[in-house]
């Protein structure tokens, strides 16, 4: 029987969430860390601010989220793989964040109305949604009017010899570390395979705009292994 994208990446998940973040880490050589942290820095993150991170994972960004909009705003998690909200809930109560919610639910039909939320986030989630113009349509809809949604994911290098190392490590090393660190050979082929089918930096802004933003910011990180996109939506007149 034939296994559909969504039911093979919750597997993913739910079979490597207690080793996520230090595969993430490894996999990353840290970096992943500096690129949120300047991503937080341009989205300049209000207080009393509501937010969601969509795709949320073990809750990092969402943490990250609900310290930067304070104790009078509210920042919530949604994720579809039990297993790491298992570990982000434990984040969640060591850290004592009394305004951080974090929820089951799928990314393809966000369960919250038009016009909700100041910021829209999801970090190193896109690439593993069945499809994509369905989940950046969802967050334009509940983003309030001047509102921004942030993605922040693996991008496709486009400096000559770095690519080919780039797409060498993602197919060949990052499984092996995968199977090594975390026992998960197969798990690991997969976020390479995801991440190398994943559509490049241009492509991504303009399914940006086709699903309605006014305005798309985009920032390569690290030789663009990574990137940002930070879509605005437009005030209504």
């Amino acid at each position: 029987m034939t296994t559909s994208k969504e039911e093979r990446v919750h597997n993913v998940f739910q079979t490597i969430s207690k080793r996520y973040d230090v595969m993430n880490s490894v996999i990353s050589f840290q970096r992943h860390k500096a690129w949120r942290k300047d991503t937080m820095r341009l989205m300049n993150v209000q207080k009393g601010a509501s937010a969601l991170d969509v795709c949320c994972g073990t809750a990092d960004w969402t943490l990250a989220m609900g310290e930067a909009v304070g104790e009078s705003g509210s920042a919530i998690g949604l994720d579809f793989s039990e297993n790491m909200l298992e570990v982000g809930k434990k984040k969640v109560e060591e850290k004592k964040r009394e305004n951080v919610t974090l929820l089951h639910g799928n990314a393809m039909n966000l369960p919250f109305e038009d016009n909700f939320f100041d910021y829209v986030t999801i970090g190193f989630g896109l690439r593993n949604v069945p499809d994509y113009d369905q989940v950046i349509k969802e967050m334009h809809r509940v983003v309030k009017p001047g509102g921004q949604v942030v993605c922040l994911e693996t991008s496709q290098p486009t400096i000559p010899v770095f690519r080919q190392v780039y797409y060498g490590y993602f197919k060949h090393v990052m499984p092996v570390l995968g199977k090594m660190l975390a026992k998960s050979y197969e798990e690991y082929s997969w976020l390479q395979e995801s991440a190398s089918t994943f559509p490049g930096r241009d492509e991504l802004k303009q399914l940006f705009f086709k699903n309605g933003f006014s305005r798309v910011d985009v920032k390569p990180y690290s030789g663009g292994v990574a990137a940002m996109h930070r879509g605005f939506k437009a005030i209504q007149t």
